[in-house]
């Protein structure tokens, strides 16, 4: 089917609203992948992998993108470049991604998840601008740009960031205390 896990150094920030993503916030998770190689991936190891498109999913009211990506050493990698490549050398993995994405909270009871752009993919250039919007919220908060931007958010958010920006993902970026990290 594919592997599941997400992109480093990004973040879907809960207080920005993506003009396609429905009037939907982040939902305050690093950007999630589906990885659609041939081979199963050992879970928490970490592949070099080529971007190939992006799926919109609103998820209880937060936009929960999905990065469709193939692993660069790969047997299809060659022949997928985007994501229109997909649906001409893997008829129907799409669709599959599509609806395991609309039904996998359903049996703990929760309601279908719906999807922006009219539920088509996007391809690699639109999945390129939202991997960047999310690595540099990432760097925001990292650094407590955001935190010091929070003045108009409602408590609820500004909770949420100041809890994030206080944990252990300032431990992911290794610096000196009295330098902002280089990327």
């Amino acid at each position: 089917f594919f592997n599941y896990g997400c992109l480093p150094r990004t973040w879907e920030d809960p207080t920005f609203i993506h003009p396609d993503a429905e009037g939907c916030r982040g939902d305050n998770d690093p950007l999630d992948v589906c990885e659609i190689g041939a081979k199963i991936v050992p879970t928490g190891d970490v592949r070099p992998v080529k971007i190939l498109g992006v799926l919109c999913m609103i998820d209880e009211g937060e936009a929960d993108w999905k990065v469709v990506v193939i692993d660069a050493e790969d047997k299809w990698a060659p022949f997928l470049n985007d994501i229109n490549d997909v649906e001409k050398h893997l008829p129907g993995q799409l669709s599959a991604i599509r609806e395991w994405s609309r039904t996998y909270k359903i049996p703990d009871g929760k309601p279908p998840n719906v999807f922006g752009l009219d539920e088509k993919f996007m391809d690699k250039s639109y999945a390129l601008e939202i991997i960047k919007e999310c690595n540099h919220a990432w760097k925001e908060l990292i650094t407590g740009e955001k935190e010091r931007k929070m003045e108009h958010l409602d408590e609820g958010v500004k909770k949420l960031v100041r809890k994030l920006s206080k944990s252990n993902l300032v431990d992911l970026a290794a610096y000196d205390d009295d330098e902002a990290p280089s990327f």
